[in-house]
């Protein structure tokens, strides 16, 4: 076998590791510069010979890194032309496996598909699939919207007329979703098997794209990891934008904002911190344009948009001591502090303080620690990431119960920092791509058999869900059996590590940890996850 295969475009040359090919920086879409930018992706242009893929491309323009490029991963060169995917297969034959398309994580505003976290080798190997990773554009240049980027004459995605006015980075994943039907054939996969799965920005990309139209029928599982589904509305955007203007000191038109460098685009959203809301605190997200997203997804979601597609959707134990680590006022945080913070998430005081005192009764029972910043990590977990996310597989569940909805909550606890992270946000990537070999990721994941059994049984449950759409792995006191189905009422929950009471790796539990999601639950607004008027 030469390692060689064709798409639409031109042959591509891969090349063959430890019993996997991989194919690194494989051009899906032309470069969105020029003209291109803030325009929906096009088809790249064909090539001569044959294109060597042993290179990963470049990552899009962005601000210093996400820990995802600093676990295990190569100096990376930024540019506009960043839209390109990796692949990694068996073999390129005609097994048609199931396909795993990632989508990386980064506040969308950092990450590439080429991190070192998600190396698509060992879970390709263990799993007999076909993974794929991928760039998509970021921070401005992918989610800057505004009525004076709407072009009511561009077409794209199979010839479909383009009405969006932003959510350029999540057209570049329709894009890549659209590649891989027309190619992944080629390199041993099946375009009719494809699961869509990503983690923080990306998990709530994942999100997201079961709202989008133009999407349906290009992924058939979902797998949201830590993922809400955030969006904002057009009007948010759009002032947002005329901030972005103003700082530049050029027009909120096409033509001015076209003008700018790329790397000053990067430093002005950095300048402008966060657009706000304590829902999520990102500088940017998918917006409710009326073009590409037409809804907020839970909303879609609800009425039914992904009833026919399974999802698995899960959130780490300590979430929000991720973000807790590099940030000096958490760290010092005293009672007062907390107080302010809980009365942005909930106006009303007496409200607020009982979120406050369940959560530290729920953790001084469990022998956890209750200082100001473990309440905060505590609750912000929930009400950032778990609470949005159980919602999305109420949604989910009630929509079509029979399509298949899945629950996990991962336990795992990482050594890096004496401890102190816990079972953080972005700990589950190692587990499911089985990276946690690395000895460079283990300062981060922790190694030896229990992490390697753990990682084995998440790789097993992923591609099983790709497989057949049920994730299947084993169990403790059952052996090998499905996650369980969803029910709102009961939410049984698979747990991925250790549980309290518990031997082993992997537990069937109904509502763990409720005492903090009820609290949370309570006194959060139903549409959180949708920042705009």
């Amino acid at each position: 076998m030469d390692g060689v295969v064709e798409v639409a475009s031109g042959r591509l040359r891969g090349v063959e590791r430890g019993g996997v090919w991989s194919f690194s920086g494989v051009p899906y879409a032309a470069p969105p510069v020029g003209e291109r930018r803030w325009r929906p992706p096009v088809p790249p242009e064909p090539w001569a010979g044959i294109r060597d893929c042993d290179r990963f491309g470049p990552v899009a323009p962005q601000g210093p890194g996400s820990v995802e490029l600093a676990l295990g991963g190569d100096p990376m060169v930024q540019d506009e032309d960043c839209l390109t995917l990796n692949v990694w297969t068996p073999a390129p034959d005609d097994a048609r496996r199931p396909v795993l398309v990632w989508v990386h994580g980064g506040s969308f505003v950092t990450g590439a598909g080429s991190a070192g976290l998600y190396r698509g080798g060992a879970l390709a190997r263990a799993g007999d699939v076909v993974v794929v990773t991928l760039n998509y554009r970021l921070g401005l240049l992918g989610f800057l919207a505004h009525p004076a980027l709407a072009d009511d004459g561009q077409t794209w995605l199979d010839g479909r007329p383009w009405t969006g006015t932003g959510n350029w980075g999540l057209a570049d994943q329709v894009a890549a979703l659209a590649w891989v039907r027309d190619h992944i054939v080629a390199f041993g996969g099946d375009p009719g098997n494809v699961t869509l799965f990503g983690e923080s920005a990306g998990g709530m990309s994942v999100a997201t794209q079961l709202a989008v139209a133009d999407a349906a029928g290009l992924f058939h599982r979902a797998a949201v990891q830590s993922g809400p589904p955030y969006t904002c509305s057009a009007e948010l955007a759009g002032e947002r934008t005329e901030q972005v203007a103003a700082r530049l000191g050029v027009r909120a038109t096409r033509h001015a904002l076209a003008q700018v460098p790329a790397e000053r685009l990067v430093a002005v959203l950095a300048e402008l911190g966060a657009a706000g809301g304590a829902d999520s605190g990102l500088p940017v997200t998918p917006v409710v344009d009326g073009g590409l997203l037409t809804r907020p997804p839970l909303e879609a979601v609800a009425a039914g948009s992904a009833a026919a597609v399974p999802l698995l959707v899960g959130t780490t134990r300590d979430e929000s001591s991720f973000f807790a680590l590099g940030d000096p006022a958490l760290g010092a945080l005293d009672p007062e502090g907390l107080r302010r913070w809980v009365a942005r998430v909930v106006p009303d005081p007496d409200a607020a303080e009982r979120v406050v005192a369940t959560v530290r009764a729920a953790r001084a029972g469990r022998g956890e620690g209750t200082a100001p910043t473990d309440l905060w990590s505590a609750i912000a977990t929930e009400v950032v990431f778990r609470v949005p996310s159980v919602r999305l597989a109420d949604a989910h569940a009630a929509a079509d119960p029979g399509a298949g909805t899945h629950v996990y909550l991962f336990t795992w606890a990482s050594p890096a920092f004496g401890g102190v992270l816990g079972s953080c946000h972005a700990l589950d990537i190692p587990f499911v791509f089985g990276t946690v070999r690395n000895p460079v990721v283990q300062a981060f994941s922790g190694g030896g058999d229990d992490a390697f059994a753990l990682a084995a049984r998440m790789g097993e449950a992923w591609s099983s869900f790709a497989r057949h759409g049920v994730p299947t792995c084993g169990v403790e006191g059952v052996g090998a059996a499905p996650f369980p189905a969803w029910e709102p009422d009961r939410r049984p929950t698979t747990v991925l590590g250790p549980w309290p009471g518990g031997a082993g790796l992997v537990h069937r539990v109904e509502r763990p940890r409720d005492e903090e999601l009820e609290a949370v639950a309570a006194v959060l607004a139903p549409g959180s996850g949708h920042r705009g008027r």
